[in-house]
């Protein structure tokens, strides 16, 4: 995709956000079953189902997808589309990008070994590695416009409240 047909596909979804700002607001949604016969969960995506189970580091054996890694694989998808995406609206050479993304967790809060340590990432590293012929200042604004749009991004530095409902019989 070159950038007129980037912002060809943009521009009708631009003014109709802009004309209409409800249409702009929709829902994502993901699912999951857990059922008894093991620690795990299945998630249905549009690519199939992907098993979840427990990491290594709490008993897991390291078959089944961790959901900690799939919360950094869905940063690096977010932010590999969105440079992607910038590079083409700015009409920037990028050959090949290589985005990466590490987290800092300590198993004793989930394990619940220590009270004090907090479940979850601590820390979040996001590289992203260029070829490109752009110029420094070029890279950097890529780098810039992709964290203001990527959307995992924004919602692990801005987390959006979380409500919970429970439903049983």
């Amino acid at each position: 995709m070159n950038p007129s047909e980037l912002r060809g596909a943009q521009r009708p979804l631009k003014i109709r956000y802009q004309q209409d700002p409800a249409a702009a607001r929709i829902t994502l949604s993901a699912q999951g079953i857990v059922d008894d016969t093991s620690i795990s969960c299945q998630v249905g995506t549009r690519h199939g189902v992907v098993t979840a189970g427990l990491h290594p580091a709490t008993g897991g054996d390291g078959s089944e997808a961790c959901s900690g890694d799939m919360l950094l694989e869905a940063l690096v998808a977010c932010a590999g589309v969105t440079l992607r995406a910038v590079a083409t609206a700015l009409a920037v050479s990028l050959r090949r990008a290589v985005i990466g993304a590490e987290g800092e967790l300590d198993f004793r809060g989930t394990l619940g070994v220590a009270r004090d340590v907090p479940v979850g990432f601590e820390r979040i590293r996001l590289r992203f590695e260029l070829e490109t012929d752009a110029s420094p200042e070029q890279m950097a604004r890529m780098v810039e416009l992709t964290e203001r749009y990527c959307v995992i991004l924004q919602t692990l530095r801005r987390p959006p409240r979380v409500e919970v409902v429970v439903l049983g019989s």
